[in-house]
């Protein structure tokens, strides 16, 4: 089992920054991709980004140049810094993590969730 711990979400006016952090503990194996999805009002979760423990980056194309996903793997801690924040960007941010199963299996582990508003 993997617990996935997120802070720093929040209310920030349209430009603004905020940094979500999600810290990863249990039985984690070296080899792990995490990433965060967003879930806006009445819409299904989609995913924002994702970075392997080897250090692979992957975005969506709405947050290219704006978000970036980063990792610390001593602290099993990956974090997203958000800039220049937008209104549609408002959401709860799920933190995700996936490690390889034999047979073709993947863990798949979710946090509870950080809220971040963004008003304009």
């Amino acid at each position: 089992q993997v617990q996935l711990v997120e802070s720093g979400g929040g209310l920030v006016q349209a430009g603004g920054s905020l940094r979500l952090s999600c810290a990863a503990s249990g039985s984690i194996l070296s080899i792990n991709t995490m990433g965060w999805y967003h879930q806006a009002p009445g819409k299904t979760r989609e995913l924002v980004a994702t970075i392997t423990s080897g250090g692979n980056t992957n975005y969506v194309d709405s947050v290219k140049g704006r978000f970036t996903i980063s990792r610390d793997n001593t602290k099993n801690t990956v974090y997203l810094q958000m800039n220049g924040l937008k209104p549609e960007d408002t959401g709860v941010y799920y933190c995700n993590f996936k490690s390889p199963l034999p047979l073709g299996l993947t863990n798949n582990y979710w946090g509870q969730g950080t809220q971040v508003t963004v008003s304009s």
